[in-house]
């Protein structure tokens, strides 16, 4: 069994339209920090200076959003309101998740070299008929963008392709429960959508992966990595675990492809 690592990193070093903060206590200064908690929460005295090297453990600390590197949403991202039947009587957080729904054999759609925008359900089809492959229930699917190219830049949060309303409609008929994609997000670009709004005066432009979440209880990955590495479109299971956030829209998720080829 082979492991293929499908995340982006959390990289304080790149551009986010969100910052991250990264800070960084070295070993030493954990040692302080721990001597200086031990002492005011449990009144122990200790001098770490007995430690080797005058050192303890490192800590690191950081500020960012649950939609930074590669991550979940979950059904409560979309909205407040489910239009499906759900035993919560509200959208599902990720932490309320079944487990299963992200252990699963996955399907990757070629989608590179499409132009910034939304690509539609026929453009699904072609792809499924070039891999001779439709996805079944329960299947993750991943869209391979080739967005990852400009991870880290402006361009990431702006050029990219998304799923228009009829794609991802496609893909939830077809029972698929969790869609990826190496994009900044499964819809267009902000800048696409608002333009089509602008020229059409068409709501459904804006948004519509994320609004049929409303309608019908899915999840997306978004800012997957290294899609070019997965050997074949099928024949590998993905295992892409949210972390275990209480109350949360979405988690973060080191996804992973397992494949015997």
């Amino acid at each position: 069994m082979r492991m293929i690592d499908l995340s982006s990193p959390v990289d304080a070093s790149g551009w986010e339209a969100n910052d991250i903060v990264h800070e960084v206590m070295s070993p030493a200064e954990g040692a302080a920090h721990m001597a200086a908690e031990m002492l005011a929460h449990a009144g122990v005295e200790f001098d770490p200076a007995v430690l080797p090297d005058g050192e303890l453990l490192s800590l690191d600390t950081l500020t960012l959003t649950t939609h930074t590197g590669t991550h979940v949403d979950a059904p409560s991202h979309y909205g407040t309101r489910a239009d499906y039947p759900t035993a919560f009587a509200r959208p599902r957080n990720i932490d309320e998740m079944p487990l299963e729904w992200f252990f699963a054999p996955g399907v990757c759609l070629d989608l590179t070299g499409e132009p910034v925008g939304t690509v539609g359900a026929d453009r699904l089809r072609r792809e499924f008929d070039r891999i001779g492959h439709v996805p079944r229930p329960s299947e993750i699917v991943l869209l391979h963008t080739g967005a990852e190219a400009v991870a880290g830049t402006p361009k990431f949060f702006s050029d990219f392709v998304g799923l228009d309303g009829a794609a991802t409609e496609l893909l939830l008929d077809l029972g698929v429960r969790v869609i990826g994609t190496d994009a900044f997000s499964l819809d267009a670009p902000f800048q696409h959508m608002i333009g089509e709004f602008e020229r059409t005066g068409d709501r459904g432009v804006l948004w519509p992966a994320h609004f049929a979440g409303r309608r019908r209880e899915y999840c997306q990955i978004e800012r997957l990595g290294n899609l070019a590495a997965l050997p074949a479109a099928t024949g590998f299971t993905v295992c892409c675990f949210p972390v275990k956030i209480a109350g949360a829209g979405a988690g973060w998720t080191r996804a992973v492809a397992l494949t015997d080829r």
